[in-house]
């Protein structure tokens, strides 16, 4: 990709913004679109300009941890409270000591900290809660149900050290280049998304969700209720999850996969590659007592991935080039090219594809598993260019 200083780079799948600081070190200008509003928060974070020298966020988180350490938050009484207040993962996740001290730094954060210096407050907060968690929450899934000894047990330390690892973040980044990068929360398969002010990008680099992978929103379940942004599964559906890409079966529904269907027949021959896909998915939903949806997924996704990749030729310079991490997958052992069906999908919307580049062998981590398939998946990246 031959790009001149001050060029612009798109990424419709954002995440938290790894793309983007890449492209202000190399003095690029970035665009990108974020699902999921807590995510695109802290990417902007790390774009924009810090409000003031990193001593003031230590100075801050000092004054919070020093406050709360006076106050002795954990008693019985407030502990109790706190079972009855916070929503049932929340509880389930801390002893009540180490809640009580971690409702204690959120409620200082919210009501008295500096407004400049509270979302990175927040953040290192938010970083803590699984380093103290006293049940399994590792990434992506929380088990409230299954113990384990928390990796730290003083949650007040640990917020000051996720502090001390920000403002160390902020000490060493430039800001010459901050301010000319974004990244807004919204649905990429919506082109009133795509604000970028009658300019055209110079290039594309992004990792779209992977296809029966997982689903970011339950992901974040213990983040998202900790801080308020939800109390349900329901309210976090209707809030967070309602711009992502439909990936996994937890997010499918018949009316919508038969709409997608529909949307993706009159997308050149691309309906006729997918439709003997869902047959055979279709087959061995029906083979099973409990089978999942992966019927439904597949048209739901690739309907979304046609619509993005709409509108980012729209938002593309000619000649523009286009680079996508992507894997393959196999539900139920029935293949899915995921790459290539992007590469085809591409095509149709103005693109050339010009490499197909295997960067590395994935799926070996359950490789022990006796009911899963033995198709070697492999992690893509796919080059198109902007015709």
């Amino acid at each position: 990709m031959n790009l001149s200083p001050d060029s612009l780079i798109l990424d419709p799948f954002a995440g938290s913004g790894v793309i983007g600081t890449g492209c202000q070190s190399a003095h690029l200008r970035f665009f990108g679109i974020e699902a999921h509003p807590l995510v695109a928060e802290l990417a902007n974070l790390k774009l924009r300009p810090a409000p003031g020298p990193p001593t003031e966020l230590r100075n801050e988180a000092t004054r919070i941890a020093d406050i709360v350490r006076t106050k002795a938050v954990a008693t019985k009484r407030r502990i109790e409270r706190l079972q009855s207040t916070e929503t049932d993962l929340v509880v389930r996740s801390f002893t009540g000591p180490v809640l009580a001290e971690l409702t204690a730094l959120r409620d200082e954060i919210k009501q008295g900290s500096r407004v400049k210096w509270e979302p990175y407050l927040r953040w290192a907060l938010l970083a803590t809660l699984r380093d103290v968690a006293a049940v399994k929450v590792g990434w992506p899934y929380q088990r409230p149900a299954a113990a384990r000894k928390p990796i730290h047990s003083d949650p007040i330390s640990r917020f000051l050290v996720r502090v001390h690892w920000i403002s160390e973040d902020i000490a060493i980044r430039s800001d010459a280049d901050a301010g000319l990068s974004r990244v807004v929360a919204g649905d990429s398969r919506n082109p009133d998304t795509w604000s970028l002010e009658e300019q055209l990008g110079q290039g594309c680099i992004s990792s779209p969700p992977y296809l029966n992978n997982f689903d970011y929103a339950d992901a974040t379940r213990l983040e998202l209720y900790f801080w308020g942004y939800a109390s349900s599964w329901a309210e976090m559906c209707a809030t967070v999850r309602v711009d992502m890409v439909t990936a996994t079966t937890q997010q499918s529904s018949a009316p919508a996969a038969q709409a997608a269907v529909q949307q993706l027949l009159q997308v050149g021959t691309f309906g006729d590659h997918l439709t003997s896909l869902i047959a055979a998915l279709k087959d061995e939903r029906a083979a099973r007592p409990r089978g999942k949806e992966y019927d439904q997924v597949l048209p739901d996704y690739f309907a979304a991935m046609a619509q993005v990749l709409k509108n980012l030729a729209a938002a593309l310079e000619p000649d523009a080039l286009s680079i996508w991490l992507i894997g393959d997958s196999a539900p139920y052992g029935v293949y899915v090219d995921t790459p290539a069906l992007i590469g085809k999908l591409a095509e149709e919307y103005g693109f050339t594809v010009e490499k197909d580049v295997t960067m590395r062998k994935r799926g070996a981590r359950w490789a022990q598993n006796q009911t899963r398939h033995n198709i070697e998946l492999t992690e893509r990246a796919m080059l198109f260019r902007r015709t």
